[in-house]
């Protein structure tokens, strides 16, 4: 456990790739910044299952009343969806969570932000911030849209007071002739300019300001480092804890290799900027994708790695079928063989939704808050509702093995006459009583 500090570690959101569950709510924590700690068995900690269904760029706002807003883009590539149509023909909203202690999450809910600029194509890596001057959070985000005649990405913004009702979206950053902008963020560090943002312009580029909204000065770019546009992307600027030092994540998108983090005593200075050495700072597990990075309490860490532990997960071999294993498919179940991704076959055997003493549930890894459950003694992969019906559906208990006392069968909780089996390679919850439907009802847990 951290020593009491005010702000004594990290908390990083971010997505990781176009692969199934990819563009979704990843959470990674840190105590230097530096060093990262994936949550939840490198699985999401939220899922989008609204509009396009995944979600990518996420950024936190912590509101003035200590409440935490989490915003993301509403894109989905691993559907299919081809990045020209993402750019012209896609989404408008916004996917917007809500959290007062980074744990307990409400939504996720849709904000068209976009959808007053005409032909806006879409409503990509959104942010805000608290602008004191004005008593308003500044929500800004890049659209690409025709505007005198050239169509490309600027930074629009509105401004809001609950995150629930904004103003008309109005232009913020539009660079000269074709050059697009994209990826901004602003970060505050009463320096010689109170707040810095960085965007991407072509290239990483840095601004500073005394107002949110006012008049912005270059400072530079990442050139200075040999770190060019066609290189990095998405810039996540943060100040580490009691330190006079800030960090600046940008994403290799252009090698895959993730987020590389530079350190800078000075943020209005590109020349204090330097690269962290690949011996003194560890991305974790997950390959990480555009994101922010906002300082926590000791508490809130703690909290943190209790509600998405990496713990051991289990998976389901079939008795009789020792090469398939128990695994959801779009959010049926069966067994398979060669399951990709592995994570779909793999599941945290917790206690008893509807009750403990030997009765376990079976929670998915890669979809949070999703349980193995059985309606109309068919099985899927279904989202807790919280309600008792649900809880029953979802509990069962472990028995010897109908067909080997070395290995295991799951027992009905609301229909104890039933068991967990397979049924032409699908999962049924049907009575035993011949040798076939004994094998077909006995797994090994492994891991």
């Amino acid at each position: 456990m951290l020593k009491n500090s005010k702000n004594a570690a990290y908390l990083f959101v971010h997505f990781t790739g176009e692969s199934a569950i990819g563009e979704q709510v990843y959470f990674a924590v840190s105590t230097d910044g530096l060093h990262w700690t994936d949550l939840n068995n490198s699985n999401p900690c939220l899922i989008s299952n609204i509009g396009e269904k995944g979600v990518r760029d996420m950024a936190f706002c912590k509101m003035q009343d200590g409440k935490y807003i989490l915003l993301a883009t509403d894109l989905r590539i691993a559907s299919g969806k081809g990045w020209s149509d993402a750019q012209h023909n896609g989404s408008t909203n916004l996917v917007i969570w809500e959290s007062t202690d980074l744990l307990n999450w409400t939504g996720p809910r849709l904000v068209n932000i976009a959808g007053n600029i005409p032909s806006a194509g879409c409503a990509w890596a959104p942010e805000a911030i608290y602008d004191p001057s004005i008593d308003k959070y500044v929500v800004y985000w890049a659209t690409i849209a025709p505007l005198n005649g050239i169509t490309k990405a600027r930074i629009y913004y509105s401004t809001t007071t609950d995150f629930v009702n904004f103003s008309t979206p109005a232009l913020y950053i539009d660079r000269a002739g074709s050059q697009g902008c994209i990826d901004t963020q602003i970060l505050e560090v009463d320096g010689t300019y109170k707040y810095i943002r960085a965007s991407g312009d072509g290239q990483i580029s840095f601004e500073g300001s005394n107002s949110i909204l006012g008049t912005w000065t270059r400072l530079g770019d990442l050139q200075i480092l040999g770190l060019t546009g066609s290189m990095v992307e998405g810039p996540i600027l943060y100040k580490f804890n009691n330190q006079s030092k800030w960090g600046c994540m940008v994403d290799q998108y252009a090698s895959g290799k993730g987020y590389l983090p530079l350190t800078s005593t000075d943020m209005c200075d590109m020349s204090k900027f330097s690269i962290v050495s690949t011996s003194d700072y560890s991305m974790g597990t997950d390959l990480k994708r555009h994101g922010e990075i906002i300082n926590i309490t000791t508490a809130q860490y703690d909290a943190l790695l209790a509600k998405w532990p990496n713990v051991v997960t289990n998976r389901l071999q079939s008795y009789n079928y020792p090469t398939r294993y128990v695994r959801h498919y779009n959010f049926d179940v069966r067994i398979d063989e060669n399951v990709s991704p592995l994570a779909d076959s793999q599941f945290k055997i917790v206690p008893g939704l509807a009750g403990s003493g030997g009765y376990v549930s079976f929670q998915s890894v890669n979809f949070p808050n999703y349980y193995l459950r059985h309606s109309n003694f068919d099985f899927s992969l279904a989202a807790n509702d919280g309600t008792a019906q649900f809880a029953a559906d979802a509990t069962f208990i472990e028995v010897v093995g109908l067909a080997d006392s070395a290995c295991t069968s799951f027992q009905s909780y609301n229909f104890p006459t039933r068991y967990i089996r397979h049924s032409e390679f699908l999962l049924k919850l049907d009575p035993v009583s011949t040798t076939t439907d004994m094998q077909d009802a006995t797994f090994k847990i492994t891991d």
